[in-house]
């Protein structure tokens, strides 16, 4: 009888992996917009959207940590994960914002790249936030080692980028608006290795 009583527990494990799957769903989004950007207001409004959600959804985390007495994992663990989610889902919707604000017509095969490394990126994040959930803790540590190894190839798609930004447009206002996007996009790669960091520590504090 007393456990009706009792507090009900939250599911974190849950809401992070809700946040995990609306990053994907936004990464698939920009993929959309970056091979074809007439699509870029349409799409634009769909990451919003996902935004939106995503707002939502960390805000709830939030309001869940402060009236939970017991956590799964730490608290600080938990503000950190899906802080850092929500960071990467405002780092798209910048990009895709971006290519819109800018009246972009056509995107160099770099930022296609980049944004198709993230979105795989997105994939295995979820799959580890997934394996989190169901404790399947060695998994976590594979799929961690993908999102660096995807982060570094990152790096060099942005690098290369930028050398052919600089070698191959003329239009130095393109090639400002051009480099905004790929900063965007490149920190939103780097983010994604802070989620695999995060979710390492966890592993290593409750395997």
């Amino acid at each position: 009888m007393l456990r009706k009583f009792l507090p009900k527990e939250t599911d974190f494990f849950s809401m992070f992996e809700k946040a995990a799957l609306n990053i994907n769903k936004s990464a698939k989004l920009l993929v959309e917009m970056m091979e074809d950007l007439s699509l870029a207001e349409i799409k634009a409004k769909e990451i919003y959207e996902a935004e939106q959600e995503g707002d939502m959804i960390t805000h709830e985390v939030m309001r869940k940590l402060n009236k939970t007495f017991l956590t799964p994992v730490d608290r600080e663990d938990i503000h950190a994960l899906v802080g850092c989610i929500d960071d990467v889902l405002d780092l798209i919707w910048a990009s895709a914002d971006r290519a819109v604000l800018f009246k972009l017509e056509y995107a160099p095969s770099e930022a296609v790249d980049l944004s198709k490394t993230l979105l795989e990126t997105t994939d295995y994040i979820t799959k580890a936030i997934g394996a989190l959930k169901n404790k399947k803790y060695s998994y976590i540590q594979e799929y961690c080692i993908e999102i660096n190894r995807l982060e570094n190839r990152g790096d060099r798609i942005f690098r290369a980028g930028l050398v052919k930004l600089f070698d191959n447009i003329k239009d130095p206002i393109l090639v400002i608006k051009w480099k905004e996007v790929y900063e965007h996009l490149e920190e939103a790669n780097d983010t994604c290795e802070d989620v695999a960091d995060i979710l390492e520590s966890i592993v290593l504090k409750h395997a």
